[in-house]
């Protein structure tokens, strides 16, 4: 199988994400199904009370990078990849109607179902762009926190995102990134099969070279928060969920 490149990539990450939100929307509206919240083990002891249920099933993260933001009050929050908008509505609680977050997704979809979230949740002080995370739709030096689960592992151009992060962060504002990386080198057969791409496994490197791109693109105090091993699949034994926090230097 030939390694596959970025155009290919790009579109499996989209009809992936793209039938996850659809799956979602459908069945948020189906009184049997069992209860959406139950299966999101990354969120144990947050309050997931009053979240829409289509955003709770559409979410696909390995972490809750909400619960180590120590997010404030009237600050401004970015999500990069913000699919149903479940960190979103989270980051929205935290800052309060005097904060502004903004979710950005490329799949059109997952946007959908994020507004369709928002108005049902009344949650005035979140909105969703359409966009890329390598060229992000918004100014730059205008927002506090920028947060991530589960995305950027996604991305061909992983040093672009962290630029492009590092560009709208005000200065003094921090990054808090919940990713999938590796202890060891995957099997080449996982890494050239875009499917294993979009389930975020074979676009997730090695945590060295992940931080070594962080600092490369000017932030200071790079530092792992958590780190577990994320799967017991044969051949998946390397893959690491890591909690990873960041500041942009005044």
């Amino acid at each position: 199988m030939p390694t596959p490149n970025a155009g290919e990539i790009k579109e499996a990450v989209r009809e992936r994400y793209a039938a996850i939100a659809t799956g979602a929307a459908s069945a948020c509206c189906d009184a049997d199904k069992a209860d959406p919240k139950a299966s999101k083990s990354v969120y144990i002891g947050t309050d997931m009370t009053h979240l829409p249920d289509g955003a709770v099933m559409a979410s696909a993260g390995c972490g809750n990078p909400t619960a180590l933001a120590s997010l404030k009050p009237g600050e401004t929050v970015l999500d990069l990849g913000s699919g149903g908008g479940i960190d979103c509505f989270l980051a929205g609680r935290a800052v309060g109607p005097t904060g502004h977050v903004i979710g950005v997704d490329m799949t059109p979809e997952m946007l959908e179902l994020a507004r369709s979230n928002a108005k049902r949740v009344k949650a005035g002080n979140v909105e969703f762009r359409r966009g890329e995370i390598e060229s992000l739709p918004v100014d730059s030096a205008t927002v506090d926190v920028v947060i991530s689960n589960c995305v950027v592992c996604l991305s061909t151009d992983k040093d672009a995102v962290f630029r492009e992060a590092f560009r709208v962060l005000r200065p003094g504002g921090r990054l808090h990134v919940s990713d999938m990386m590796l202890a060891a080198d995957l099997p080449q057969a996982v890494v050239d099969d875009p499917k294993r791409y979009a389930e975020c496994v074979a676009g997730a490197e090695r945590k060295e070279v992940y931080l070594e791109r962080l600092r490369r693109a000017g932030f200071a105090g790079v530092t792992v928060e958590e780190e577990r091993r994320y799967s017991i699949e044969p051949g998946l034994d390397a893959l690491r969920s890591v909690y990873v926090r960041a500041v942009k230097g005044l």
